[in-house]
């Protein structure tokens, strides 16, 4: 039956769409952005390894921020800072400023610190029981954004003269202003007097074995995504490859990511969250093993929709798993402690891989996600020794 949070829901992972759509044409546009108007060409995934560092810095001021004045206006602020980083974003390309670029990146990624908490909104709208379900549903709105995303970026990219994927990101800035048409009708409640109360220490919190994994799980799946996926562009360039591939093969990943989570939640709740994690890690060590070994482009298809694939599992997983290590007046320091980890690892991985590729290749890119998987399987069967309980 259709209530006040299944249409919460709904509105949620609509805005989600919307924001996953922008994030994937910048993914995809992004280092080829920065290859065209950078002049050192090692450089080229600065600006967005500086819209994951500026992702990571918003996190815990968001969350402290939606903890004051509640989700919907701390997401409408959002979606205005994601305005005015496209459009900054825009005019530095047809300027060709690399340097402005970047600042428009790193305001972009402000707006980004407030999109991750659309899921925990999502979780907070529904009962204990339909968490998961209610985080899939919300993450499964990037389903379109894996169409519709690659398809944009391709489609706008010679719009402007002389300006190349200046029309793609100047699509960014109809996607905010959806998005902010959309949160007008988003109904999430003012944070209650129990919430303003501090809790635990964060120290402590954090030291509990189901938070450990649970950021272990989000940041080196997030990571070695993140790692490989940022370099796949440049790699299928120099393999000769024309842009019009990689952006086919960066949809299927991202469709790898997003799709399953219809039915990821269901999964985790018949085999168990820790079980949909090791299963994540085994798909982005398949992802790994595939790229070492080929590189036509139905390879780099399959490597890519195993690792968007593998990054569901260990998200959704990671971020149900996190729901377990806080009580109701924990939760925003929390989840910004968890999402600053996230982000902070996301972040670094996603500035050495343009460097990794430049001065190692494709192989070096790969191996380096080997030991965050392994690291990943170690943490959770770690944590299936541990007396696993609910706070």
């Amino acid at each position: 039956m259709f209530n006040p949070a299944n249409r919460t829901v709904l509105l949620l992972a609509l805005c989600q769409t919307l924001a996953m759509t922008g994030s994937t044409i910048l993914f995809i546009t992004s280092a080829l952005i920065g290859q065209s108007i950078a002049s050192d060409k090692s450089l080229v995934t600065l600006p967005l390894a500086l819209l994951q560092i500026a992702t990571m810095i918003g996190t815990i001021p968001a969350s402290l921020l939606m903890q004051r004045i509640g989700r919907q206006k701390g997401f409408m602020l959002g979606v205005l800072l994601g305005l005015a980083g496209a459009g900054l974003g825009l005019y530095a390309i047809v300027s060709r400023q690399f340097f402005l670029y970047c600042i428009a990146t790193i305001v972009f990624g402000s707006f980004n610190s407030f999109v991750g908490f659309y899921r925990f909104a999502a979780a907070e709208a529904t009962s204990e029981a339909n968490r998961s379900q209610a985080i899939s549903y919300v993450i499964a709105g990037g389903v379109i954004a894996a169409v519709a995303g690659p398809q944009l970026a391709n489609w706008a990219k010679d719009w402007l003269p002389n300006a190349t994927f200046a029309g793609s990101v100047g699509i960014l800035i109809l996607l905010q202003i959806a998005a902010f048409m959309l949160l007008t009708g988003v109904k999430l409640p003012r944070p209650e007097r129990s919430e303003q109360q501090k809790g635990r220490p964060i120290g402590k919190i954090m030291r509990q074995p189901v938070f450990m994994v649970a950021a272990v799980g989000s940041m080196l799946g997030y990571g070695v995504m993140a790692f490989v996926m940022t370099a796949t562009p440049l790699a299928m360039v120099a393999a000769n490859h024309p842009f019009h591939d990689a952006a086919n093969v960066m949809q299927w990943h991202v469709l790898g990511m997003f799709a399953p989570s219809f039915f990821t939640g269901s999964l985790i709740a018949r085999f168990g969250v820790l079980q949909m994690m090791a299963t994540g890690a085994v798909l982005s060590l398949l992802c790994i093993a595939i790229n070492l070994i080929q590189n036509d482009l139905l390879s780099f298809s399959i490597a890519l929709t195993l690792l968007g694939i593998g990054w569901n599992f260990l998200y959704i997983g990671s971020t149900t798993l996190l729901t377990q290590a806080y009580q109701p007046e924990e939760k925003a320091k929390t989840q910004a402690a968890h999402d600053f980890l996230m982000f902070a690892f996301v972040a670094t991985v996603t500035l050495l891989a343009g460097s990794v590729f430049e001065h190692q290749g494709w192989s070096a890119v790969n191996w380096g996600g080997v030991p965050m998987m392994l690291l990943v399987l170690a943490a959770v069967y770690w944590l299936k020794r541990q007396p696993l309980k609910q706070v």
